[in-house]
């Protein structure tokens, strides 16, 4: 198992989890902007390791396993947080279709890869759209619990909804994908 650069920021990623739990329950002013900050940090790590894997062609199967994992645990821990901080339905909703939908596609990915499909449902364009959407309206979500307060909770609140949509389109097609794979 090699451990490179673009596998050294995905284990950051995962390792700024705690750090932003801890944050999270600080009891000072602006904590949730510190929570928003270190969200953003490992957002950025995300796009920054897959970039660097491609582009210096240092992508090991280790790191094309562990990517997903981080980024599903840091967006998963996230949104149980600012759920269990404004028990919204509409929040609650949208961040439940959310985690479901990593469970579920995770668990297709790895049912595909032991028939040797793996390549059916890869991550597709509208899964990057799902993925940007989802981290943008995350960190408007904490930085609205500090600053802003209601117009940037309103705005996070549509975009988690609207990430939410995504997030059940592009499930719809990978299970399309996937089906379509089974019929050959």
């Amino acid at each position: 198992m090699t451990i490179n650069l673009p596998t050294s920021l995905t284990l950051l990623r995962i390792l700024l989890i705690p750090v932003l739990i801890a944050l999270f329950y600080l009891p000072w002013n602006y904590a949730h902007v510190a929570c928003a900050l270190v969200f953003g940090i490992a957002a950025l790590t995300d796009w920054l390791d897959g970039y660097l894997a491609r582009k210096l062609r240092l992508t090991t199967p280790f790191g094309a396993f562990l990517d997903p994992v981080a980024d599903k645990l840091m967006v998963a821990v996230t949104l149980v947080l600012v759920v269990q901080a404004d028990p919204n339905p509409w929040v609650a909703i949208a961040s439940a279709v959310i985690i479901g939908r990593e469970i579920t596609i995770a668990s297709l990915r790895e049912w595909m890869a032991e028939i040797g499909q793996r390549k059916a449902v890869e991550v597709s364009a509208m899964g990057k759209w799902k993925t940007t959407a989802q981290m943008t309206a995350i960190i408007i979500l904490l930085l609205a619990m500090d600053v802003f307060q209601h117009p940037l909770q309103l705005a996070g609140q549509y975009l988690l909804l609207l990430s939410a949509i995504l997030t059940l389109w592009s499930m719809i097609q990978y299970m399309r994908a996937a089906l379509d794979t089974l019929k050959d």
